[in-house]
């Protein structure tokens, strides 16, 4: 099967991965489906459906009464590997208008909600001029408004990077007017002006660089059932779960697990997750944010 899915072209492979796909997370397949997302004729589509039972005979027999093909008893995906967050990730974004149903594989979409989260105004073109500097290693002029300045203020930086906390978008940079690296989000980028060369690189950013790994787990004044309904909302195995965060997105990371202020200042049902080795973390670990 190795040497066989090595050979197929990649059109090929990406309509059997297709297949697999809608077998997985819809049921069933038909020769409707590959002609619609592929625009195939009927001899194409029925001659990729065969492909596919050749190479997995065991993975999909023909209903007849429902007229399409359905995961044999023993369907185990050869060309697909089932990711939860992907098939989240995409319902999220077709129902936030992010991406078109045509962008999509999923053919039936749940019924679906979520808490909103208020729009970032970035502007294309600013975003276009930032991740422009990043790819030709320039230094860009930028109209900034900071929270500790009434006014906005034209100042360099040299980005290197694009940063998300979680609901905004930033990008790292090294800022000439204070000789440091910063986050500035790029919504208060106002305006861009002239660019010019820069030497200095993401290996400068020792934040940036340096990696710190947060160990949690659930909060010691839970009942044993309520300890146990944490672990399995956060894969944790021995009562703990470790994430591994940039220095540079630590305070970020902090601040959206609710880590960022002393477990107890909230009900253990609320707070529910602590950060355990916390006096490391913290103690080592100056945190920084955004202008």
């Amino acid at each position: 099967m190795d040497s066989d899915k090595s050979e197929l072209r990649w059109g090929v492979a990406q309509r059997l991965e297709f297949i697999e796909f809608r077998l997985f997370w819809e049921g069933h397949v038909n020769r409707s489906d590959l002609m619609e997302q592929f625009g195939l004729s009927v001899n194409q589509a029925s001659a990729d459906l065969n492909r596919y039972i050749g190479l997995a005979p065991d993975n999909m027999v023909y209903d007849k009464s429902a007229r399409t093909y359905v995961p044999g008893p023993d369907y185990t995906p050869c060309f697909l590997k089932p990711d939860a967050s992907r098939y989240l990730a995409q319902l999220r974004s077709l129902a936030d208008g992010i991406m078109d149903g045509d962008d999509t594989w999923i053919a039936e979409l749940p019924s679906y909600d979520a808490a909103p989260t208020p729009a970032r105004g970035v502007n294309p073109i600013t975003l276009r001029s930032v991740v422009g500097a990043i790819r030709r290693s320039e230094a860009i002029e930028v109209k900034y408004q900071s929270l500790s300045r009434p006014e906005p203020s034209w100042r360099w930086i040299a980005p290197h990077a694009i940063g998300f906390d979680g609901f905004r978008w930033h990008t790292r940079a090294f800022c000439k007017t204070d000789e440091v690296f910063k986050d500035f989000l790029l919504s208060r980028i106002l305006q861009t002006g002239g660019v010019e060369a820069s030497d200095l690189t993401d290996a400068s950013d020792a934040d940036w660089q340096q990696h710190v790994t947060l160990e949690i787990g659930p909060h010691p004044e839970l009942s044993e059932n309520q300890k146990k309904v944490i672990a399995l909302d956060y894969g944790m195995r021995g009562g703990k779960s470790k994430i591994k965060v940039r220095q540079a997105l630590l305070y970020y990371a902090l601040k959206r697990l609710g880590l960022d202020t002393d477990p107890s200042a909230r009900k253990p049902e609320e707070q529910q997750i602590i950060l355990i080795n916390r006096d490391v973390i913290l103690g080592e670990n100056p945190v920084g944010h955004v202008l």
